[in-house]
This record gives structure tokens, sequence and C-alpha cells, in this order.
């Protein structure tokens, strides 16, 4: 039995192909807003929308990975609870039949 609470089945292609598009998704911005006709107010507003919007994926995908892990424990200690009752009774079913 594993006693880790979070199994991580991400493959390290996984986990740089994200940080490489992440990074890349970011040059991207940069290059566009530097090149953009636009006021410095504008590119400035630009700039604190997209930080804002990256912060705000991260923690919505924080949010929603540590709701998992919370429920996968859960659900783990339930099913312990459930196998430990059930542990206990079956001694009494095995002499009722008797």
């Amino acid at each position: 039995m594993n006693n880790y609470i979070y199994e991580n089945h991400n493959t390290k292609a996984f986990y740089n192909m994200a940080w490489v598009t992440f990074a890349l998704a970011s040059i991207g911005m940069a290059a566009g807003l530097y090149y953009l006709e636009a006021s410095i107010a504008m590119k400035g507003f630009l700039i604190m929308s997209y930080v804002f919007s990256v912060s705000s994926c991260f923690t919505v995908a924080k949010v929603v990975r540590d709701k998992h892990e919370s429920d996968k424990f859960l659900e783990k200690v339930e099913k312990a609870k459930t196998e430990q009752y059930l542990a206990e009774k079956k001694p009494m079913v095995a002499m009722e039949e008797r």
C-alpha cells in the first residue's frame, strides 16, 4: 500500500511541456505588447490584466487540486473506517451462523 496522500501521474515530459508553453505564451504576450501601437497607459493596463489572469489561473488550479486531494484523503479514511467496522463485525456474523 502506498503511504502517499497525493500521487503524481504526470510525466516529466508533460511537466516540461507545460512550463515551456507558459514561457512561450509569456514571451509572445511581451513581444505583442512591445510592438503594439498604443499609449503607455494602455500597455500598462494590458500587462496588469495579463499578470492578474495568470495569477488567477494558478490560484484556481491550486484550489481545484487541493479540493481533489482532500476528497481523495477523506475517501481513504471512510474506506478504512468501513473496513475496520466490517472486520470487527465479521467474527460476530461467523458465530451467529453456527
